[in-house]
């Protein structure tokens, strides 16, 4: 009985809790939300200028410079990250909320300034510190208007737009899910 038992939980943890637009919804509330709830002014203050000055860097004998040399400050980060790790509870499933920011001096390059603990994102790929902006980020950036992605298969988010104080889009808030969360993704 009790094997039984243990077998269905299983089953029933894999088996998706909500349907797409239900996702889609719940992201779109938490992308709303970000909007309001996301000092942008802090968001700017994040990465160092340290480490802006090693992104434009190349070592041809090192070409992870820039990656070991990423800092930031601790301050607005804690505080940033804390505000998205809170935004990601609302949603009744899995849920990252994941904040990337304009590389300064860098023009039509972006960053993913903070990631969160299931590090999922349809624009990020491990490693990558900045990369060319895509077109839907680049969007909300001009535009300030939330867009919805559903780009790679099975995966949904909402890009939020992120004001500083004179308002001013100066990040995107991606709130991101799996529409089928898979538990074991990240087991090598």
């Amino acid at each position: 009985m009790m094997r039984a038992f243990v077998t269905f939980v299983l089953f029933a943890a894999c088996l998706p809790a909500e349907t797409p637009s239900e996702i889609a919804r719940q992201l779109d509330e938490i992308g709303r939300v970000a909007t309001v709830m996301v000092d942008g002014d802090a968001a700017k203050r994040i990465v160092t200028k340290r480490a802006l000055e090693s992104f434009r860097k190349v070592d041809p004998k090192d070409p992870w410079v820039a990656s070991d040399n990423f800092d930031v400050n601790h301050e607005p980060y804690i505080q940033v990250k804390k505000t998205l790790i809170r935004l990601s509870k609302l949603a009744s499933f899995p849920c990252d909320v994941n904040l990337w920011s304009p590389v300064e001096g860098m023009p039509g390059r972006i960053q993913i300034v903070i990631r969160n603990v299931h590090e999922m994102s349809q624009f990020w790929s491990w490693g990558v510190l900045h990369q060319d902006t895509p077109p839907r980020l680049k969007a909300v950036l001009e535009t300030g208007k939330r867009v919805t992605v559903t780009d790679r298969p099975d995966m949904i988010s909402v890009l939020a737009p992120v004001y500083d104080s004179l308002g001013d889009v100066v990040a995107v808030a991606e709130a991101v899910a799996q529409e089928k969360p898979n538990p074991r993704e990240n087991v090598k």
